[in-house]
């Protein structure tokens, strides 16, 4: 008992717990104004954009898709990142809608066929493994001119497990940037869509709900946010 006594209370030990939080690690400064405005001073803004079932069109359309999409990557004179979120299909909200009708239901046979539905659902969903996938387009803006590229694997790794301190925007170039920016976003989403995509810029409430669910994917799926009122910060 003595050991295991000294081993609970051994300083070293102690000493060797992580002192730094998770948000250090991350790039992200803070989420403002619809914009990310990263630690290295640039800002980003997130593009969901819709899908189109390339399988049903006919090859002259597919041509035609093909040959719009390499035109616009052509026409990019900076690099923008196309990220594909796979995620379970999440049918929880409409399952317990269909509960409280049947809970509500006075009919036992609409009642028993409802809750037959719902297992059929559930069942459908957990057998299936049926993935929905949500597309986003990251476009962003660095006054500097320098890109994340341009690092090398050597100086991303320090940055890691040595996080540098956010670099302080003013409200003046803050706005500048922004307007740079919103222009670099209009542009991608007119060539969005002409290729028959249906585009929508997150705004700031958008962005924190996808961040959350992205790093808190199991927790996100019980826990709901805060409301965006109760979780915004006042400027000074």
């Amino acid at each position: 008992m003595a050991n295991k006594k000294e081993t609970m209370h051994n300083p070293k030990l102690a000493a060797s717990k992580p002192s730094a939080s998770t948000q250090k690690l991350l790039d992200i400064s803070e989420i403002r104004d619809d914009l990310i405005i990263m630690k290295d001073g640039s800002i980003r803004s997130v593009i969901m954009v819709s899908s189109i079932n390339f399988a049903l069109k006919s090859v002259e359309e597919q041509e035609a898709i093909i040959s719009s999409y390499v035109r616009f990557l052509n026409s990019l004179n900076s690099p923008i990142q196309i990220v594909i979120q796979s995620r379970r299909l999440d049918l929880d909200a409409y399952i317990e809608e269909l509960e409280n009708n049947a809970k509500k239901q006075k009919n036992e046979l609409l009642k028993m066929q409802i809750n037959e539905y719902i297992k059929y659902i559930k069942d459908l969903v957990v057998l299936g493994n049926i993935m929905t996938k949500k597309f986003f387009v990251v476009v962003s803006y660095d006054a500097s001119g320098k890109s994340d590229t341009s690092k090398t694997f050597m100086q991303s790794l320090t940055e890691i497990f040595s996080p540098s301190a956010a670099i302080t925007i003013s409200r003046k170039n803050f706005e500048k940037y922004k307007m740079s920016l919103y222009k670099k976003v209009s542009y991608i989403k007119s060539n969005l869509n002409s290729l028959g995509l249906l585009t929508t810029t997150l705004d700031t409430k958008g962005l924190i709900e996808l961040f959350y669910s992205t790093y808190n994917m199991t927790v996100s799926k019980y826990q709901k946010i805060y409301d965006i009122d109760e979780m915004r910060v006042d400027e000074e």
